[in-house]
């Protein structure tokens, strides 16, 4: 197990863990004000919040968590956060990795969960049985209980889980949307580049005013919000892999190394280089 913590001088603090074996994330913290800019994960999102009124935005829709809600956050979901009230709020949450999901649930015969066949049912929920699951996940990984302690628990966790997931139709694919997967794939595949917007509407074949009207309506960012996420999920992959931060930056399009670090903190609270540092240790 990888243990980080950071303080600032706001008050606000960071409890980050890492079990290596799972690759299933934990983070205990609070913030007062700002927390994060728009950004998303490959990894499912479950968490509850502790303490205060926790505020963000997802699915196009402003949520408001408080104190015995629990939230649920799809991979690939757009979200942000901050504080409602002024003394902040305080959270736990676990980043799931969709291929140990997957992995579990076939497993037993539950079927699967994935950013392209499923969504939750709810952003927020106040379903007890699952809150407790979440919370005691959350203890067996965080303070490290040992591996029946997480087995088991995690076990617990996606048994609860299930009734929330709801598959999602099938989208119907438009010649826009066709357009719009076009240039998305295209930003995945050169994001090391600088692309502009003409680039990228002679990708699409229609004028770059409508191309970002409709890129936005297909993804719910701009094309450079887009591209900047693609850049940061690619980074975080890249730097657990043990690459340098420099090196990350060059692979994914940042200017330079601290070009990356800028838009890293403000999408996890955390530089690179912590990041990094705890996804390298031996298992526990």
């Amino acid at each position: 197990m990888s243990v980080i913590t950071e303080k600032s001088v706001s008050g606000d603090w960071i409890d980050f863990r890492r079990d290596v074996e799972t690759g299933i994330e934990s983070i205990n913290a609070h913030f007062r004000g700002h927390a994060y800019d728009s950004h998303d994960h490959e990894e499912l999102l479950l968490g509850v919040t502790l303490q205060g009124a926790q505020r963000f935005s997802c699915h196009r829709a402003v949520h408001t968590s408080t104190p015995g809600k629990a939230i649920l956050i799809e991979p690939g979901a757009v979200h942000d956060g901050y504080a409602a009230q002024q003394d902040g709020f305080t959270y736990s949450m676990l980043y799931i990795p969709q291929k140990w999901v997957s992995e579990s649930l076939q497993a037993r015969g539950m079927g699967d969960i994935s950013v392209v066949q499923a969504a939750f049912q709810s952003t927020l929920t106040d379903d007890h049985n699952l809150i407790r699951a979440i919370a005691q996940a959350f203890d067996a990984l965080h303070n490290s209980e040992g591996r029946l302690a997480r087995d088991e628990s995690l076990d617990r966790l996606l048994a609860h889980l299930m009734p929330h997931v709801a598959l999602k139709p099938a989208e119907e694919l438009t010649d826009s949307l066709v357009r719009m997967n076009r240039v998305r794939d295209y930003l995945y595949e050169h994001l090391s580049r600088n692309p502009g917007l003409d680039e990228l509407a002679n990708i699409s074949g229609i004028d770059r005013f409508r191309l970002s009207r409709q890129f936005k309506a297909a993804f719910g960012q701009s094309p450079h919000a887009y591209l900047i996420r693609l850049r940061l999920r690619t980074a975080r992959q890249l730097l657990a892999s043990g690459f340098s931060p420099s090196l990350v930056a060059s692979r994914t399009g940042f200017a330079d190394q601290s070009h990356l670090g800028r838009w890293f903190k403000r999408a996890y609270r955390m530089s690179p280089a912590i990041f990094q540092s705890h996804c390298s240790n031996v298992l526990y």
